[in-house]
């Protein structure tokens, strides 16, 4: 089958690999469409990141069509329409024609939407859905959320707008951006441009001064100061990036706050497939009930080692302009 190699020189590639057999818990997937992360051009250049690079095939999550299922195979069939997250298990290997994964961390895809709007769900959503299910929204009244117009904290955003009644405030980074959270539901008094001065105050205006209960950080960095600066006593944040910075962890400490680290690295490493497979197939409910629509994509080609170098290149360079990038894997 044809894939996009990363060689010994970190250079992507293309070329032609064979699949092993599968094993009687496995299912063999003919891959339509693959979304394209961050962490594929960090794991290139960032030795943190480094530490998830288990294959010379990168990408994370993908949909398409069960070809192959392996004897113990009782949940999923031939021909059955899927979407499957893979990254951190042992198992990248999205940028190719086909996969094997087990069958605990595959689920049928959306009825309702595209192979392509579908292959942009699984890492955005299962981690936003980390964030909402973790988080008493019984206990919160308002919220902060950071780059709200980027995957993740677009996600939750949607997440709670179809689900909750909450008072949300986000901020964003251009027009462009702002145009969409306002086509979502947002007001266009709930948006704060990031790039003005006293960003704290501003945001803090919004809600008449009053602190905040709970910070969505999907930025990090400076953005971490001010999310604990409009951060209330005892308040929740929401630490999605791992790029906190040391003046925002003091300052998260004297107030007080309950720090939630969004990683689902831990379930991977213990292997614990059910948190996967329950995700996804909540994310197929709420698609399919019309409670949370689907991210806006934008297709960068078919699978090819250009079109995953400027994909990797445009996440690089924050030119996505709020659109998840997705790869069409068949010709």
């Amino acid at each position: 089958m044809k894939a996009i190699i990363l060689d010994d020189n970190n250079q992507l590639k293309d070329e032609t690999v064979t699949l092993r057999p599968i094993n009687p818990e496995e299912v063999r997937i003919k891959i339509l469409a693959s979304g394209f992360n961050p962490i594929d051009y960090q794991m290139r250049e960032n030795e943190h990141e480094k530490r998830y690079l288990f294959s010379n095939i990168l990408g994370r999550e993908g949909s398409g069509i069960i070809v192959e299922t392996g004897q113990n195979v009782n949940l999923l069939k031939i021909d059955d329409e899927v979407f499957f997250v893979c990254g951190s298990m042992g198992s990248n290997r999205t940028y190719a024609e086909e996969i094997i994964l087990p069958q605990a961390i595959v689920a049928k895809k959306p009825t309702s939407i595209s192979f392509e709007e579908t292959a942009g769900l699984p890492s955005i959503g299962i981690t936003a859905l980390q964030i909402f299910n973790r988080v008493d929204w019984n206990q919160i009244e308002n919220v902060v959320i950071t780059g709200a117009s980027g995957g993740v904290g677009n996600f939750v955003l949607r997440l709670i707008l179809g689900n909750l009644n909450k008072k949300i405030v986000v901020t964003a980074g251009n027009q462009e951006s702002i145009k969409q959270l306002i086509e979502i539901g947002l007001n266009e008094n709930q948006i704060v441009n990031y790039n003005q001065d006293n960003l704290a105050e501003k945001i803090l205006e919004i809600n008449q001064n009053q602190k905040f209960d709970l910070v969505i950080d999907a930025v990090g960095h400076q953005l971490s100061e001010i999310s604990a600066d409009v951060l209330k006593a005892n308040g929740i944040y929401a630490n999605v990036t791992h790029f906190i910075t040391p003046k925002a962890s003091d300052s998260l400490f004297g107030v007080g706050a309950t720090i939630l680290n969004i990683s689902n690295f831990i379930y991977a490493k213990e292997k614990n497939y059910n948190h996967f497979r329950k995700s996804l197939n909540q994310i197929k409910q709420y698609i399919d009930d019309g409670k949370v629509k689907s991210l806006p994509i934008k297709i960068i080609g078919g699978l090819s080692s250009e079109t995953a170098e400027k994909a990797q290149q445009l996440l690089k360079n924050n030119q996505t302009q709020g659109k998840k990038l997705i790869m069409q894997n068949q010709e």
